[in-house]
């Protein structure tokens, strides 16, 4: 299925795969390809979704070594004309297979680890409520790298499993605090969010967005077409510098309107 992988980012994956293969060695199970490369078209700053699952959970300093390996092939987003963020996260089979909630994952990799990962700081082992939602875009939309098709290697997410993940996750954002720096993601999560509370399926941040701009209230839609236009590379990202306060208003609002729906079912 590896032809499926859009011809751009084909090199670093195929490199991601490879180093993936060398240190988890004949415990690795499946590498799927997830996210904006396979369910929305790439756009400037989006990332490389892998997930990654392995028959037991790897010994710690295995974990270390590939997350420092990884640094090497991944870059902040805008910030290298060859190479694009990487988010890989390893899950073992034996927490997720049979499902439940909160599953445990044994890795997360991200750019926004970066500092911490190059100061040899590397996140433990974890439940995380998460990858309820991760799982579900994974089993409804993805490219096996190696191994068998998604929804034949793992377990459907329960609907209220769905829902709780749901509300855990918009529960994080709760001051300007919690989304300095992000407000663009943030603001396009909770776009994503709303979408599968209404619908129970998954979106990709730039549909989610033009779906919930025709529902949404007006004082709120210049703010969240701003997060679009960034994330689509057509503005520059002046949230936080000029918009602090329709940020948070969109948050609030969004956040209000997520526990409704998912607190009611």
């Amino acid at each position: 299925m590896a032809h499926l992988v859009p011809p751009s980012i084909a090199p670093q994956v195929a490199a991601a795969s490879s180093l993936i293969e060398w240190h988890l060695g004949a415990g690795l199970v499946a590498i799927h390809l997830f996210g904006s490369a396979v369910d929305g078209g790439l756009q400037p700053h989006s990332d490389i979704d892998l997930l990654v699952t392995v028959t037991q959970p790897p010994d710690e300093a295995v974990l270390r070594a590939l997350a420092a390996a990884l640094l090497a092939i991944s870059a902040p987003p805008g910030s290298s004309p060859d190479l694009r963020a990487l988010e890989v996260t390893v899950l073992a089979l034996e927490h997720v297979v049979p499902w439940r909630h909160p599953a445990r994952r044994e890795l997360q990799f991200g750019e926004w680890l970066r500092t911490d990962l190059m100061a040899g700081v590397v996140e433990p082992p974890m439940m995380d409520h998460d990858l309820a939602i991760l799982l579900t875009k994974v089993r409804g939309h993805s490219i096996p790298i190696l191994g068998p098709q998604a929804d034949q290697l793992l377990q459907a997410v329960p609907r209220e499993d769905l829902r709780r993940a749901l509300l855990d996750t918009v529960a994080q954002w709760n001051t300007p605090e919690d989304w300095a720096g992000d407000e663009k993601h943030i603001i396009l999560a909770l776009a994503r969010i709303w979408y599968t509370a209404v619908s129970g399926g998954i979106a990709s941040k730039d549909q989610a967005a033009a779906w919930l701009l025709e529902r949404l209230e007006a004082p709120y839609r210049p703010v969240l077409a701003k997060a679009r236009a960034i994330y689509l590379g057509q503005e520059e990202d002046d949230l936080a510098q000029r918009h602090d306060a329709e940020t948070a208003a969109f948050i609030a609002h969004a956040r209000a309107a997520i526990e409704g729906l998912a607190g009611s079912r």
